[in-house]
């Protein structure tokens, strides 16, 4: 069994078993090749912080694999922008990303508010969401994701609050908080559905990542609610937190339309 969402060869990502998308076997979840854009936008701004990352989902991302390109768009002394492009192995552009970067300042006297905080440890470990898919083979709702739940919420349609914890994206190589993230930012669609995938197909051709602070830990949550409107387009709405409160949010436009 795999250790990682993906291996390396030379400049190939390669997906494992662990990033297979429950559509199709021959398509990526959209949230471990997201982590991965991260890691490349970060790489080209390292005295910056990633700070919000939109990506822009163009085309399936191939689980034969692809590579990743990025550039630096605007170096600021304290803003700065990127954009990133996944690229298959026939050429093709299968997501553009953008992403804006800001340089940490010292340390100020901020007014801020008291949050809720959940402990993980409190939870009670559950299914993923999305409990069947289109094909036979392992895919993210497998060994590579664990779940729990708040003990007043469980894996049925409508909002919910749920924690996940992931294997890393690469072996061998630690992520950052943005990139560890990513994997549930693209969950908020599933965790708050308005019906299962039998009945409406809910897919994001888009994902909005903005984080305020780095999250902590290895469990991470999400406080999701899906808006689905009768013209097939929605909105996924998830708040992200770790055990000290929230660290952000994302956003993802969906595409509905009935299953079959």
């Amino acid at each position: 069994m795999p250790n990682s969402f993906f291996t390396t060869n030379d400049e190939w990502f390669l997906p494992t078993s662990h990033t297979r998308g429950p559509w199709s076997v021959d398509h990526c979840h959209a949230g471990p090749p997201t982590g991965l854009i991260a890691r490349a936008l970060e790489q080209v701004l390292p005295d910056h912080r990633l700070t919000r990352l939109t990506v822009n989902l163009t085309r399936p991302i191939p689980f034969a694999g692809f590579r990743i390109e990025a550039s630096v768009t605007r170096a600021g002394r304290i803003v700065s922008l990127a954009e990133a492009r996944l690229i298959d192995r026939q050429d093709t552009v299968c997501a553009t990303a953008s992403s804006l970067h800001m340089a940490p300042q010292a340390e100020q006297q901020i007014p801020t508010h008291a949050v809720e905080k959940l402990n993980p440890d409190d939870a009670v470990v559950g299914d993923f969401p999305i409990k069947r898919t289109l094909h036979d083979q392992p895919s993210f709702r497998g060994d590579g994701v664990s779940v729990k739940y708040p003990s007043n919420q469980n894996s049925e349609p409508g909002p919910t609050i749920a924690w996940l914890r992931t294997v890393p994206l690469l072996e061998e190589e630690t992520p950052s908080p943005f990139q560890k993230i990513c994997p549930l930012a693209d969950c908020g669609n599933a965790f708050s559905r308005n019906a299962e995938a039998a009945e409406i197909n809910f897919m994001n051709p888009d994902l909005t990542l903005l984080l305020h602070r780095d999250p902590v830990g290895d469990w991470l949550g999400t406080n999701a609610v899906s808006h689905w409107q009768p013209n097939g387009i929605g909105m996924a709405d998830a708040e992200l937190f770790d055990s000290e409160g929230c660290v952000g949010r994302a956003l993802q436009t969906l595409l509905l339309r009935p299953a079959g």
